[in-house]
Formats: structure tokens, C-alpha cells, sequence
């Protein structure tokens, strides 16, 4: 049986990597999905046709996810395009790396805005159709670094520790209403975004993890399938680490 059959989800920046990997997970598991990026290009398109193959419904939404006009205007089409929104994931993010005394304001604003503004403003909109269904599951994409913190990331480790705070705090306020909040805090995670890495560096970063590789999109993909299932219809405002024991 599909965990998540008839389900319709929502996820944020899933043209590619982790989010796309998360759509593709559901939609074998019979979830109708709708995401978004700031710009349907080429990559979103074969997202879109990939995902398809499993044969749910899919559609995917242009908008920017920190602009919370355009965040409610996905939302409310969402909606009326699938009527039930049942899954939201929070995975739109970016990273403006830097040493906190040469960081400049605007590389502060921008990830601040990007990585937790937009998780606000995609929660502030699905939680009354949520609240009408009196279910729903959202889902958002911490980091160990939002945990343990990171040199040259103070402006990611603020925005991935907010969205913690912000997950405790949603599933405080709206679980009386049978809507779940819980994040998920992905450690090395083998993508496009660390393919950037040296061979050297990769690995001296694998040294530190206690499994000895780094992790696979699927890998945290199957940790928000839990998540967004009936498999964890007692689970709130908690925070998975999928790190390979690197922050154990």
C-alpha cells in the first residue's frame, strides 16, 4: 500500500537536489505533488517529467518563496489546482559563505530571508487549509549546522537554527488542530552544492562522520517520507539529524 497515496504535497525549491529527490520519493508513494523554484528552467521541467513517471498529478509554480505575496499567491493556487494541500516541505534555501567579520549586511539579509523567511511565509499560508482539513504535515529542512553552528556560516547556522525555533513553535500552536511540524537536519549529504568540494576535502569531512560516507538525497528523502506518513502520526516538533552520527 503507498504511504502517501491520494496526498497532495507541496515543496518548496525542488527543481533539483535535496527537495527534488523528496518529490520524487513521494510521488512513488502515490503523492500528487506541486513545487516550486524561483524560475521554471530546464532542470524544473525534467523534475516535472520524472516525476510524472510514477504517474500522480505534478505541477510546478515560478514565484519567490522569501516574497510573501508570492508565496500566498502558490499557495492559494495550489489549492484550488489539487483542492487539499496535505504536505508541506520547506526545502528553499541558499548558502553566502563568509567569515562573520567580512560578511556584509546584504549576504546576512538575503540568507535570512531565502532559508527562514520562506519557510514563514509557505507556513503562514498553508496553515488555514491545514486547519480547515485538521491534518497536515510540514516538514522543514534544518541542517547540523543550525545545531552545532559553523565557521564562515553564521548567516546559514542563524537561519537553519531559526527554522527549528519556528518548527517547535508551529507544532505548539497548531496541533490541536491535527497538524504535525518537525524538521529535519541533513549533514553531508552528497549533492550538487558539495560536489564543489576537493576530492582532499570530501575526504577529511568523512573522517568526522562516524558511518564513514557521506549521505545520498535519498537518504534524507526517506527520513521526510516518514515524516509526512501516518508512520509518524505522533511525531511533533522534533528535529531528525541525518548526519551519519557526524553530530551525535
Amino acid at each position: 500500500m503507498n504511504l502517501l497515496a491520494n496526498k497532495t504535497a507541496l515543496i518548496t525549491g525542488a527543481s533539483r537536489g535535496i527537495g527534488k529527490q523528496i518529490a520524487l520519493r513521494f510521488a512513488q508513494e502515490g503523492c500528487n505533488i506541486a513545487f516550486t523554484d524561483l524560475q521554471i528552467d530546464e532542470a524544473a521541467e525534467q523534475t516535472r517529467h520524472e516525476i510524472e513517471q510514477s504517474g500522480v498529478v505534478v505541477r510546478a509554480y515560478s514565484g519567490n518563496a522569501a516574497d510573501s505575496e508570492s508565496a500566498h499567491a502558490i499557495v492559494q493556487q495550489v489549492k484550488e489546482d489539487f483542492g487539499r494541500i496535505d504536505i508541506l516541505v520547506n526545502n528553499a534555501g541558499i548558502t553566502r559563505d563568509g567569515l562573520l567579520v567580512r560578511m556584509s549586511e546584504s549576504q546576512w539579509d538575503l540568507v535570512l530571508t531565502v532559508n527562514l523567511k520562506s519557510a514563514f511565509n509557505f507556513i503562514h499560508a498553508c496553515a488555514p487549509v491545514m486547519m480547515s482539513q485538521r491534518s497536515g504535515s510540514i516538514i522543514s529542512m534544518s541542517s547540523v549546522v543550525g545545531l552545532g553552528g559553523n565557521a564562515g556560516q553564521a548567516n546559514y547556522a542563524a537561519s537553519k537554527a531559526g527554522l527549528i525555533g519556528l518548527t517547535k513553535s508551529v507544532a505548539k500552536e497548531l496541533g490541536g488542530r491535527g497538524i504535525r511540524a518537525n524538521a529535519i537536519a541533513p549533514g553531508f549529504i552528497l549533492t550538487e552544492m558539495t560536489s564543489r568540494i576537493t576530492e582532499e576535502q570530501r575526504a577529511e569531512w568523512v573522517k568526522t562522520i562516524p558511518l564513514r560516507r557521506g549521505g545520498t538525497p535519498d537518504d534524507v528523502a526517506n527520513v521526510a517520507l516518514f515524516l509526512a506518513s501516518d508512520l509518524s502520526s505522533y511525531v511533533t516538533g522534533q528535529v531528525i539529524s541525518v548526519c551519519g552520527g557526524m553530530n551525535c
